[in-house]
């Protein structure tokens, strides 16, 4: 997959005007915002729909207080801020609010991962899959590219119940057509090999990618798995990857402590057991700098996931020998 010449396009951008699209035939959608439209990209929706749209203030929690209440009331809500204050500073109000009494309130969070870049440790937030993974009748979301994200807030809105979507602030390249298919559980094979398999969720798919072909110059083919469905998982594809590629590797720009890859060695310790090994942020904060510098600071990009591949394989291949001594 060629991608130096794909556009780059945020998905909080892709949010935003897809949402505002969205308004056009669905009268039932509102959305919120705590002050940062301008950010998450909620401001398209408010210039057309002025009287859809409330601005709760720096307030979150009260946000998804107001959320719950609109959606007790048959609306179907959009609430938006940073990742940080959305999961971070409302998590009671969307575990009690929200996901107890099962109530149609999509949670958009934009700027998540190290991704956001120089505004540092107290804006990265790495541990927002985890947050909203572990609470009952969520479903997590975590788009790869614009496509994608497009899809995502489409099929929130057709879902019946709560749903958090992880967006981000950089740019990315676009990896898929405007006709890619996406459904809430499934992931998608985007490269086959039985060598190795990757997956990956958000910015880090475009990385695992690259890390693929790096390590295709090698002689290795590495199986790339986009998984924007956190939960519910794609679980089938997960042990079709685990039984044909005998070991996987899990990429995500957050903490490996109940992230993606957690998600992922779920399925596998109980299902389809293989070694499993996961690359994010290990037990530590962010810092600032660029997302470049950041990424590979983690061993992120697509460099830093080829030494972590390289590393596993021949430590695979070494096992492989003795268990043969």
């Amino acid at each position: 997959m060629d991608l130096s010449e794909a556009p780059r396009i945020a998905t909080r951008e892709a949010y935003g005007l897809s949402l505002a699209e969205l308004g056009k035939s669905r009268g039932d959608i509102v959305v919120l915002d705590a002050d940062l439209s301008g950010s998450t990209r909620t401001k398209y929706f408010a210039q057309a729909f002025p009287d859809r749209f409330f601005n709760c203030g720096v307030a979150e929690a009260n946000m998804l207080g107001v959320a719950a209440g609109l959606a007790t009331g048959g609306k179907t809500v959009f609430a938006s801020s940073f990742a940080m204050f959305a999961t971070g500073k409302a998590w009671e109000q969307i575990r009690q609010s929200v996901c107890v009494p099962e109530l149609n309130v999509k949670i958009c969070a934009t700027h998540a991962g190290l991704t956001v870049g120089e505004d540092g440790k107290s804006h990265q937030m790495l541990e927002d899959i985890t947050l909203m993974r572990v609470l009952p009748h969520m479903t997590v979301l975590v788009p790869a590219d614009a496509t994608e994200a497009a899809a995502a807030v489409r099929a929130a809105a057709e879902h019946d119940g709560p749903v958090y979507i992880r967006l981000s602030r950089a740019s990315t390249p676009v990896l898929f057509p405007e006709d890619h298919p996406f459904a809430i559980g499934k992931g998608h094979l985007l490269r086959d090999g039985t060598d190795l398999a990757l997956i990956a969720c958000g910015v880090e798919v475009v990385e695992a990618l690259a890390a693929a072909e790096l390590l295709a110059q090698d002689g290795f083919a590495v199986r790339v798995i986009d998984m924007p469905s956190i939960k519910p998982i794609d679980e089938d594809l997960i042990c079709a990857a685990a039984e044909e590629c005998g070991a996987i590797m899990t990429v995500e720009e957050h903490q490996v402590c109940g992230g993606l890859g957690d998600a992922v060695g779920e399925v596998v310790g109980a299902r389809c057991p293989v070694p499993v090994h996961k690359l994010g942020v290990h037990d530590t904060f962010g810092q600032s700098g660029t997302p470049t510098e950041l990424l590979a600071h983690h061993g992120l990009d697509a460099a830093g996931i080829a030494t972590s591949a390289r590393a596993l394989l021949t430590t695979l291949a070494a096992d492989n020998k003795k268990g043969r001594a």
